[in-house]
């Protein structure tokens, strides 16, 4: 009888002492995420977690009871320093470490188990533990939401995608990172630069010399200038010069044109030009000079990391480009 005492009360210490690190080590924010998407583990969890304090403090007095009274029951059947050596031998390494240890690892999963247990516990001790509680919130206030920077959430995502019980793949960490990357972008590191952009002048005469050039070119806006190629007046769809009879551009000239400073944020970028219906943008700097080009596909390769590339593309990257065509020049 007496080792089924001893074994009872070893057994609900461990159960005490498991649960507070366990339960009390679980996100309740995270837990109500679980439960709102159909974990029916963290559906039975939560609403006893999220009484956070009252919890802990239920807890804690049931450990403390538990113990008590073991280290009493030890006293009367052995003597003081036997009994003490014995009740601290069992208490740390079945009532503390092991349960801790084991508990802290499977915490959702032995909380849904136990839940009914933790249920009446509070039940039991509800007159001493809500004071307490009340007092504690009071004190302490809500708990705090864990709030990941960008920088955390991508090392996250990254950490999620190397794990094999993870289901992120490798293109959905790279449009995840690029999506939470994009807004901190500028035009200016996006932009096709003005060295690479080809443009014509508006008075150009159409000539078939003319057409085959555009058409080689492989871009399907192309922008216009008037004299001077950093008074840029619109662009032209190349579409529409299917059959074009006109001696001249003007008459195919869009010049519902955004010019943007090349310091504007990409996520700002989108939305304005979702929002005007552009599809793309002239890039100027401070002293309003044109310095180059950017379209709404060079804002989804951002989002998506990775270029698109058509069957007119010559060039993958036309940034790198622009920077091999300024090297030669200045080998030159």
């Amino acid at each position: 009888m007496t080792y089924i005492v001893v074994i009872i009360l070893i057994t609900f210490s461990a159960l005490f002492s498991g649960l507070t690190l366990g339960l009390m080590g679980l996100d309740s924010f995270e837990l109500k995420r679980k439960a709102d998407l159909g974990n029916e583990s963290a559906k039975k969890v939560y609403p006893i977690r999220k009484r956070g304090n009252e919890l802990l403090t239920a807890l804690l007095l049931g450990n403390v009871a538990v113990n008590s009274v073991l280290a009493i029951f030890l006293g009367s059947i052995a003597s003081g320093v036997i009994a003490g050596i014995i009740s601290t031998t069992l208490i740390f390494l079945f009532g503390e470490i092991i349960p801790q240890a084991v508990i802290s690892r499977h915490a959702l999963s032995f909380g849904s188990k136990t839940a009914p247990i933790v249920r009446v516990l509070l039940l039991i001790f509800y007159p001493i533990t809500k004071p307490i509680s009340w007092i504690l919130d009071k004190m302490l206030g809500e708990e705090l939401q864990t709030i990941y920077s960008k920088k955390e959430l991508m090392k996250i995502v990254a950490e999620h995608e190397d794990s094999l019980d993870s289901a992120i793949d490798n293109d959905e960490e790279r449009i995840i990172l690029g999506a939470l990357s994009f807004s901190d972008k500028t035009a200016n590191d996006i932009m096709t630069p003005e060295t690479v952009v080809y443009a014509v002048e508006e008075a150009a005469e159409v000539t078939q010399e003319l057409l085959d050039d555009i058409r080689e070119n492989g871009f399907s806006r192309i922008p216009v200038y008037k004299d001077d190629p950093n008074n840029l007046t619109g662009f032209i769809h190349v579409r529409d010069l299917v059959g074009y009879t006109e001696k001249t551009l003007e008459k195919s000239i869009d010049r519902n044109v955004i010019t943007v400073s090349g310091k504007i944020k990409l996520d700002e970028l989108k939305n304005k030009m979702l929002k005007e219906h552009r599809h793309i943008v002239f890039v100027k700097n401070e002293f309003g000079s044109f310095v180059g080009v950017v379209t709404l596909e060079d804002i989804l390769e951002e989002i998506i990391g990775r270029e698109i590339m058509d069957e007119d593309d010559e060039h993958e990257d036309m940034r790198e480009y622009a920077r091999e065509q300024a090297a030669k020049q200045n080998k030159k």
